[in-house]
C-alpha cells in the first residue's frame, strides 16, 4: 500500500510541476493546436500536455518497480516510449494516418510477442473458450489497436480523456491491487498520479491538451490493462477471481470502446475510412443537446461508472448475456441522443425561418441567415 501511495504521488508532483513549464514553451515557441473547422476550441492552445503526464509516469515507474522481477515490464515501456513518439511527432509535425497506423502494429508487436500479453481465451462469451493461436494474435492485434484509436477518438473536449483515464487505471489499479499483483497495480496507479495531474490544467476551460502523445499512451496502457485483467480475473486458482472477466474488462472501457467502434462501423458502412472525421462521437451529440464541455464530461464519466457497477454486480449471468444488455442498453440511449438532436435542429431552423419571415422582404437573396451557435448545433 505504501508503494501505491508513494508512485501515485510522485507521479502526480512530478506531472504538476512539469505542465507548467511545457505550457510556457509552447508559448514561447509557438507549439499550438489551432482551432479550425472541425474543432470545438477557439483561440490556440497547446497540446503537448502527453509530454508532462509520461514524463511523470514514466519517473515514478522506473523508481518504484523492479524489471528483474517483472521481465515483461522492460517490453512495455518499450511500447509506451515508442507510442509516446509517434504522438509527440503527430503533436508537432503531424503524421498520416498510415504511419500511425504501423506506429501502433509496431507498439502492438512489442506488447504481444515480447511481453507476452495477449488473449488465448474468450472465457466462456459466445461459448468459445481457448483460441488456435493465429486467432488469439490476431484478436490481440486488434483489440490493442482499437483500445489504443478509442483513447484517441475521445480525446475531442477538455477533460474527458483524462477523466475517463483516471477511472480506467483506478478501477484496474484497485483490481491487481486486490489480486496481489502489485507490479500492475503500481502501473496502473502511476498513470492515475500523472493524469490527475494533468487534469488540474485541462478541465474547461483548459489551458493544455493532451494531445496524441497522451491520449495514445493513455490507450496503450489501458489495452495492456485490460487484456491482463481478462487473462487473470477468470482464473479460479487466483487471488481474486471475478466471472465474466471479459464482459466486466469492457464495460471498464464501456464509453471509449463502444463509441469508437460505432463511430468507426457507420463511417465503414457509408464508404468512408474508418479514421476519417466526423460529428458523430458521443461528446458531439451531447454538445449538439446543450450540455456544455464540464457537463459531458460529467456525463460520460458517471454513465462509464454505472455500467461497470452493472457489470460487476451481473457477473453472474454470463459474459454473453452481459455484454449483449451493455450494449442494447448503450445503443439505446445513443438513439436517444440522436433523436434529441434531430428535434433540436428542426426546432433551431423553424424558429429562424420565422424570424426572417416576420423581417421585411427587401433582400435580394434566398439565403436565411444562421447565428454560430445555430451552425455549430446544425452541424
Amino acid at each position: 500500500m505504501l508503494n501505491l501511495l508513494m508512485t501515485t504521488s510522485i507521479a502526480f508532483i512530478i506531472t504538476l510541476i512539469a505542465v507548467p513549464t511545457i505550457i510556457k514553451l509552447a508559448d514561447e515557441k509557438g507549439l499550438f493546436d489551432v482551432p479550425d473547422s472541425r474543432k470545438l476550441h477557439t483561440k490556440a492552445i497547446a497540446s503537448l500536455g502527453g509530454v508532462g503526464i509520461f514524463i511523470g509516469f514514466s519517473l515514478s515507474l522506473l523508481l518504484t518497480i523492479s524489471t528483474r522481477q517483472n521481465p515483461e515490464f522492460q517490453y512495455f515501456f518499450a511500447a509506451l516510449l515508442l507510442t509516446f513518439f509517434l504522438g509527440l511527432k503527430d503533436d508537432i509535425l503531424i503524421l498520416s494516418a498510415l504511419k500511425k497506423f504501423l506506429g501502433q502494429i509496431a507498439a502492438a508487436a512489442i506488447v504481444i510477442h515480447l511481453g507476452g500479453i495477449r488473449i488465448d481465451s474468450m472465457h466462456g462469451f459466445l461459448g468459445v473458450y481457448n483460441l488456435p493461436e493465429t486467432v488469439s494474435y490476431l484478436l490481440s492485434y486488434m483489440t490493442i489497436i482499437v483500445v489504443v484509436n478509442a483513447f484517441n477518438l475521445i480525446d475531442g473536449i477538455d477533460g474527458l480523456a483524462g477523466s475517463l483515464g483516471v477511472l480506467t487505471t483506478a478501477v484496474f489499479g484497485i483490481y491487481f491491487s486486490m489480486a496481489n499483483m502489485h507490479d500492475y497495480a503500481l502501473l496502473a496507479f502511476s498513470f492515475t498520479g500523472a493524469l490527475f495531474a494533468f487534469l488540474v490544467f485541462n478541465y474547461h476551460p483548459a489551458k493544455i491538451f493532451m494531445g496524441d502523445s497522451g491520449s495514445l499512451v493513455l490507450g496503450l496502457l489501458n489495452a495492456i490493462l485490460v487484456i491482463k485483467f481478462i487473462t487473470v480475473a477468470d482464473a479460479t486458482a487466483g487471488s481474486f477471481p471475478i466471472t465474466s472477466s471479459v464482459a466486466i474488462g469492457f464495460s471498464i472501457l464501456m464509453i471509449p470502446l463502444l463509441d469508437t467502434l460505432r463511430v468507426f462501423s457507420v463511417r465503414i458502412f457509408r464508404g468512408r475510412s474508418p479514421f476519417s472525421p466526423d460529428r458523430n462521437h458521443i461528446h458531439h451529440l451531447l454538445l449538439d443537446r446543450g450540455l456544455n464541455h464540464s457537463q459531458v464530461t460529467y456525463f460520460c464519466l458517471i454513465t462509464n461508472v454505472c455500467f461497470i457497477v452493472l457489470a460487476y454486480f451481473g457477473r453472474s449471468i454470463g459474459s454473453t448475456l452481459l455484454l449483449c444488455s451493455m450494449i442494447a442498453v448503450s445503443y439505446m440511449l445513443i438513439g436517444f441522443l440522436k433523436f434529441w438532436k434531430r428535434r433540436s435542429v428542426l426546432t433551431i431552423a423553424s424558429n429562424s425561418f420565422k424570424k426572417n419571415a416576420e423581417q421585411p422582404v427587401n433582400s435580394t437573396t434566398k439565403i436565411v441567415s444562421f447565428k454560430n451557435e445555430e451552425v455549430a448545433i446544425a452541424e
